[in-house]
């Protein structure tokens, strides 16, 4: 029993470091490390909207694989002989979904923002929701590198 509590510690928190190492950020104010030092094309223009919007979780097979063993071997600590192989396989299956389930329900708040650029063209780009924005404000559309992003100008 102790070995087994042992083992659900130990994948618990290598799942929660997998958990955490492919958290990613949707932000306009944080840029990853391969887009530093990279020109980025600046177009000016006016927010002619900013919908709230739900961004949806991102599914990881190994948070999911964490999910089923720990299911398993808490499900494998039930009953003995067979009803120990059974309860195994019932937990890991409750195991995955659960945390599958887990991932996508954990979506973030985002901002749907169209913009008018002064060119006259009307765009729109989603990102996480960590800076208002307000119709008639003046912004920077920033483009590179297959990442668009919309900042106070």
């Amino acid at each position: 029993m102790k070995t087994t509590l042992s083992r659900m510690i130990v994948i618990a928190l290598l799942s929660a470091g997998a958990l955490s190492g492919c958290a990613t950020s949707d932000s306009a104010a944080v840029y990853s490390k391969g887009q530093m030092r990279q020109a980025q094309t600046v177009q000016f223009g006016t927010v002619i909207s900013a919908q709230n919007v739900k961004m949806e979780g991102q599914n990881n097979e190994l948070l999911t694989l964490g999910g089923a063993a720990l299911g398993g071997l808490a499900g494998s600590n039930i009953g003995g002989g067979k009803g120990q192989i059974a309860g195994g396989i019932v937990g890991a299956l409750a195991g995955g979904y659960g945390a599958k389930a887990a991932q996508e329900a954990l979506g973030k708040n985002a901002l749907e923002i169209t913009v008018k650029l002064d060119t006259g063209r009307v765009i729109s780009i989603v990102q996480e929701a960590d800076i208002p924005f307000s119709p008639n404000q003046r912004v920077k559309v920033l483009s590179g590198g297959g990442n668009d992003r919309v900042v106070p100008y």
